[in-house]
């Protein structure tokens, strides 16, 4: 009888893929769905949640067809700067406004790396927040307050 190989990563991976799809999936249900010409607030989210899903399966499938590499030590810098950007972003763009929210954002995010130097690191948040007015704000015409009401005395 033959063994089969198992790549746990990315059988996990996959696992996670298809748990996270299967979420947003039971969460649109709720939704009206609508058709593809005339689409309701659940029908693009279902689309993602369905894609999401059927990658994960696609991955967990591959994950038995191939020996892979163990898990390696987790990067915790990167969990600890990468994961809490967002949700500062989430929670400060309306008090602060676009440009500091996403000029902080960035700043967060830039600090995973260990590599980063504290100038580069300002250098390219300015960038970003820069590049993000000059897409979302000038050439989307996109109405949001560029400075906030926490800024304002």
């Amino acid at each position: 009888m033959r063994s089969i190989a198992f790549d746990t990563t990315n059988a996990l991976c996959g696992a996670i893929l298809i748990a996270t799809g299967g979420f947003f999936i039971y969460q649109c249900l709720g939704l009206e769905l609508g058709t593809a010409f005339r689409m309701g607030p659940g029908y693009f989210p279902l689309m993602l949640a369905l894609i999401l899903t059927f990658l994960g399966c696609v991955i967990l499938v591959q994950s038995a067809r191939v020996k892979g590499e163990p898990l390696g030590p987790i990067a915790w810098r990167g969990v600890f700067f990468i994961l809490p950007a967002p949700i500062f972003f989430g929670l400060t763009v309306r008090g602060l406004g676009f440009v500091p929210a996403v000029f902080c954002t960035a700043l967060i995010a830039c600090f995973a790396s260990q590599r980063m130097k504290p100038l580069t690191a300002l250098i390219v948040s300015a960038g970003l927040a820069i590049f993000s007015v000059a897409v979302f704000s000038y050439a989307l015409g996109l109405p949001f307050q560029r400075f906030g009401p926490w800024l304002r005395f």
